[in-house]
């Protein structure tokens, strides 16, 4: 049944207005057939005009980089996407090239990105914006270094939507086992145990972009994909939920002061929503107002979300500047001066550490602009192992790497993984003035905490206690007002014997009965505390400082400590007792057999793919010699070992009867 023919033009306009905006881009190796995808896609969806299709096919006969032998495809598609001179003569992508196209589903923006090495920059450019990434695999190839290369950078710059078209089946005889083998090598490249990469939401499409199967229309050649289109995924994959609505953002770009009468704040919301009458923030400054009014074109609106570009009028007079940030009071992002980010090399030039002039640069974020410094580099990104180098000293061209950056005034921001809007952030030379450099923040890295640590690190070596900070507080005064004495219980055992079940039950226990209590537990360590920091045997023992020192703090405050960490060598436990003190410390021994928390660890990974992360599970034990308790999981059950754990309390004296 064909759609009732549209006269009104309005109507027409108002009807495109309203449909859905996907942006996606095409990336993977040289020569997978990302042009020619795109170019397909316009010309099966009647989206080339007969003019330029006329142009395209005096191209092909020049440049063209295919022989088709199908009556009417006497064109390259790829000549549609690649318009420069210098990429039809060379038959290659070198610049983004974008192509917009709509479908009754839809709307189109196509990222066409480079698939050489040396064009990684570009790829990174045009991924910024997108929402799905298409990651083509020549089926006669497989995975290649680019293919990694481009799924990397699609997992840090947060796009959910991805991809994998197996393109060229045609070459391989639309073989279903060399598809399924495509499949499984990508599959095992984004489960890497050292870095997994975080494509929520992905997808495998088999396909011949030149001959047209599966791309728009379904493929005769390959009955056994069952999957649909590559149009079909494109026209239904879920993006509505992409967005933040939940954390207002509202970097302002400018004042705007017409008359006497009005002063308001024009910019674009990066994330987020506000209503008239809400409270606001002012970010750094932190003086606070309340929306008086959101000014729009079109009139006055009640309430504005992520996307739209209103003007905002507050009721007090406070003082707002370009560069500022509008929020509301109980959602605060993160104000430093430094923060930890992943960071895109994108200049010829290598990065240059510390504050050497020819090392400072500006960094941009959102609509504000401040000097800034790249201070450390954490480690260096193998996109081809996903390996971490921390010995390396600097990004080359395309490199990619964790970094410090220092900035020269505070700024308000958002780890990128929550907030796109607010946490990705351009270096650019403040000689040349190029872009060299993009990053996605991770979190807040302040000239405090870097101090704080050097001074621990003294300590270790026999800093005097005088370099500690001291409470005016005595301890026995916290214990009577907690009614309970400090202590940390460390949990240790094998991965999968039973610690965490243990620490979450006591932690219940306790608070059942009034007790006051701090939980730490390997996992959560590893994934805040300590995710700078790989599994190699340095960073195991730092991972245990950290949660010793932590630990310290809250035995400090009089709190009853409860951690949980494999800590698996006697050295390593020694170390934390000596941290918290031996008066402190109570060092319980979870036993379990080891088939037993073998198959625990495992159950667990199955049903937690982050789980896939942590090598804990590879890690040599040795078992405790002389513990305060010793708790056998295999035999006894979680209400027997509660039961032990509360007398092991009682008896030391740190809770009553």
């Amino acid at each position: 049944m064909q759609a009732p023919e549209i006269t009104d033009i309005h109507a027409y306009l108002k009807q495109h207005e309203q449909k859905e905006l996907l942006r996606f881009l095409t990336c993977g190796s040289v020569d997978d057939g990302k042009s020619t995808l795109i170019g397909r896609l316009l010309y099966d969806s009647k989206m080339v005009y007969e003019d330029q299709l006329a142009a395209v096919k005096d191209a092909s006969k020049k440049h063209g980089t295919t022989s088709l032998k199908d009556e009417g495809s006497d064109f390259d598609p790829a000549l549609l996407t690649d318009g420069l001179k210098a990429e039809r003569e060379q038959g290659i992508t070198i610049d983004v090239a974008y192509r917009y196209f709509s479908t009754t589903a839809r709307k189109f923006i196509i990222a066409d990105t480079p698939g050489h090495e040396q064009y990684t920059r570009n790829m990174a450019t045009g991924a910024s914006n997108c929402q799905l990434a298409i990651i083509l695999i020549d089926a006669r190839h497989g995975v290649q270094t680019q293919t990694r290369r481009h799924s990397f950078i699609a997992s840090l710059l947060g796009i959910r939507h991805v991809v994998v078209a197996v393109n060229k089946m045609d070459l391989v005889d639309w073989s279903e086992d060399r598809y399924r083998e495509i499949k499984a090598d990508y599959r095992a490249f984004i489960a890497n145990p050292t870095q997994p990469l975080d494509l929520p939401d992905l997808h495998f499409v088999p396909m011949s972009a030149l001959l047209g199967d599966n791309v728009v229309n379904p493929s005769e050649h390959m009955p056994w994909h069952r999957g649909g289109t590559l149009m079909h995924l494109l026209e239904t994959v879920h993006i509505a939920s992409d967005r933040n609505l939940a954390n207002f953002r509202f970097p302002v770009q400018y004042v705007t002061r017409p008359d006497l009468n009005f002063r308001g704040f024009a910019g674009t919301l990066a994330s987020g929503t506000v209503a008239v009458g809400d409270d606001i923030t002012v970010l750094p400054s932190r003086k606070t107002s309340r929306v008086k009014s959101i000014v729009t074109y079109d009139g006055d609106l009640p309430r504005a979300q992520a996307g739209m570009a209103p003007t905002i009028t507050l009721e007090d007079e406070v003082d707002v500047s370009r560069g500022d940030m509008l929020v509301h009071p109980d959602d605060l992002p993160e104000v430093g001066q430094a923060f930890e980010a992943h960071l895109v090399w994108m200049d010829e030039q290598p990065l240059k550490l510390g504050a050497a002039g020819a090392g400072r640069y500006t960094l941009k974020h959102t609509t504000t602009t401040a000097p800034a410094q790249v201070s450390a580099l954490r480690h260096r990104i193998d996109v081809n192992t996903l390996a971490h180098d921390a010995d390396a000293d600097t990004l080359e061209l395309n490199g990619i790497g964790r970094v410090v950056v220092e900035l020269a005034r505070p700024l308000a921001f958002d780890p990128y993984p929550k907030n796109r809007g607010t946490g990705a952030f351009i270096l650019i030379d403040r000689q040349t003035h190029n872009t060299v450099g993009a990053g996605m923040i991770l979190g807040r890295t302040d000239a405090a905490r870097q101090t704080a640590l050097s001074r621990i690190a003294a300590g270790f070596a026999g800093a005097a206690d005088t370099d500690r900070t001291r409470s005016l507080v005595p301890a026995d005064e916290r214990a009577q007002r907690l009614g309970q004495k400090p202590v940390c219980v460390w949990l240790t055992g094998l991965t999968g014997s039973g610690k965490s079940t243990l620490l979450h039950a006591l932690e219940r226990r306790l608070f059942d009965e009034g007790r006051t209590t701090f939980v730490l537990d390997g996992r959560s360590a590893r994934l805040g505390l300590s995710s700078d920091l790989t599994f190699s045997a340095r960073d195991r023992a730092e991972n245990l400082r950290r949660a010793a020192e932590i630990a310290k703090l809250t035995t400090d405050q009089g709190l009853i400590t409860l951690c949980s960490f494999l800590s698996p060598t006697a050295a390593d436990r020694d170390t934390v007792r000596d941290i918290i003190g031996a008066d402190r410390f109570l060092e319980v021994y979870i036993q379990a057999d080891a088939e037993t928390a073998k198959a625990r660890a495992a159950e667990r990974a199955d049903a937690d793919f982050a789980m896939n992360a942590f090598s804990d599970l590879a890690a040599d034990y040795k078992p405790p010699s002389d513990p305060a308790l010793t708790l056998n999981t295999t035999d006894q059950d979680v209400q027997t070992c509660l039961d032990a754990l509360m007398a092991l309390l009682s008896d030391r004296g740190v809770i009553g009867g």
